[in-house]
């Protein structure tokens, strides 16, 4: 196995852009560790997220959820791709990703009170200071990469400006509602696009897949985390145990099978350039947000089913199945060009999306959402000529 020359930590290393057919490239110990404490904003979104469905606040609590999520994704996502052109692993880059989690800490703080009260001044903070500190490592780039210059002035350049709208909208009555956060958000997506307009960055096709991948695991195990502890509960306050492990079952073999679903497909060939890159990037705002949604509404329909919380039934199945149907819809449209399934097979993923959402008025959507899933994957399984 041949030594990467970034395999030890230094003072200082010149931050140049790493090969993207470099051998033997994994996720490092610091990226591991930046996921896990991403990890505490996403519990705290899908935890907020819980409370205002269960208080009957769906509107309320969905344009919460989206805006937030917004801010945990896009900061993960922008470390994440920065993270595979110039990881140096020196000192500086270090302490800049740490600050990095510690806004990602502040925000997870804040998360509550911006869904509960509409109040998005921690978040801000905590997004502003990860941000800031991207900045800072665009400008590192800037310096030593002369050929990626230009590119790397960009990203800064355009973080900075949209940071300080981003403070000048908490001045705002109301925080400016949600028009300026459109502006904004727009205005955040567009700045890649516009950066790698110049001589672009590089990434590492199969380390990117494996960032993506881990951090879909990581949710996919918060969604179980937060489900174990409602049954749990559910289960000291003398509730059923036939009831209960029948939500319970149907939700850890949903969760199985959004793993596998996830995993079935070579992801690396669908970062051949980079509009499918951006678009695979961007799309997985709804894979995260929905995956960390079904635990949420998993955790509903443990209540619900014990007689707890008071929302219809209906209500409480389509908090769980409409994230389900919103992951296969997503993952099979991000899939499916580099899949080249046979038609028969390529349908297979919206229909069940239906199916799933078609268990709402049932009366037993976690079990019956589990059969549709289960049915799915066995369905792909199957051999074709």
């Amino acid at each position: 196995m041949s030594q990467s020359p970034y395999a030890a930590s230094a003072w200082y290393r010149p931050m140049r852009v790493r090969p993207s057919g470099e051998e033997h490239r994994t996720a490092t110990a610091l990226e591991l560790f930046f996921d896990l404490c991403f990890v505490a904003a996403v519990a705290q979104a899908a935890s907020a997220f819980e409370h205002e469905l269960a208080e009957g606040r769906f509107g309320h609590g969905l344009l919460g959820y989206a805006l937030v999520f917004f801010a945990i994704w896009w900061a993960w996502m922008n470390f994440t791709w920065f993270a595979s052109a110039y990881d140096t692993d020196d000192v500086p880059y270090r302490l800049f990703t740490l600050v990095q989690i510690a806004g990602a800490l502040m925000m997870a703080a804040g998360i509550a009170k911006a869904l509960e009260h509409q109040d998005f001044t921690v978040v801000t903070w905590g997004y502003v200071v990860m941000r800031l500190a991207m900045v800072a490592q665009w400008l590192r780039a800037a310096h030593t990469d002369r050929e990626h210059r230009r590119s790397a002035l960009r990203y800064a350049l355009g973080i900075l400006v949209l940071e300080a709208g981003w403070l000048a909208r908490l001045t705002l009555p109301h925080d400016g509602g949600g028009a300026t956060f459109v502006v904004l958000a727009l205005g955040e997506l567009a700045v890649p696009v516009w950066a790698e307009r110049a001589p672009g960055t590089a990434w590492h096709p199969h380390h990117i897949a494996e960032r993506y991948g881990l951090f879909t695991l990581i949710v996919l195990g918060e969604s179980i985390m937060a489900a174990t502890l409602a049954v749990r509960t559910a289960l000291q306050a003398g509730a059923a145990l036939g009831t209960v492990l029948a939500v319970a079952s149907g939700g850890l073999v949903t969760v199985f099978a959004l793993w596998w679903l996830y995993f079935a497909q070579d992801v690396p060939k669908r970062l051949a350039g980079l509009t499918t890159a951006m678009l695979w990037g961007y799309g997985h705002y709804v894979v995260f947000a929905s995956v960390a949604a079904v635990g949420a509404g998993l955790v509903l329909n443990v209540s619900h089913a014990t007689g707890h919380g008071t929302l219809t039934d209906h209500q409480a199945a389509a908090a769980y199945t409409v994230p389900v149907a919103l992951f296969l819809t997503c993952v099979w449209l991000l899939h499916r060009r580099t899949a080249r399934l046979p038609r028969v097979l390529d349908v297979l993923h919206p229909v069940a999306a239906a199916a799933v959402l078609a268990t709402t008025p049932t009366g037993f959507p976690v079990p019956g959402t589990a059969l549709v899933v289960s049915l799915l994957i066995g369905a792909t399984l199957i051999p074709t000529r």
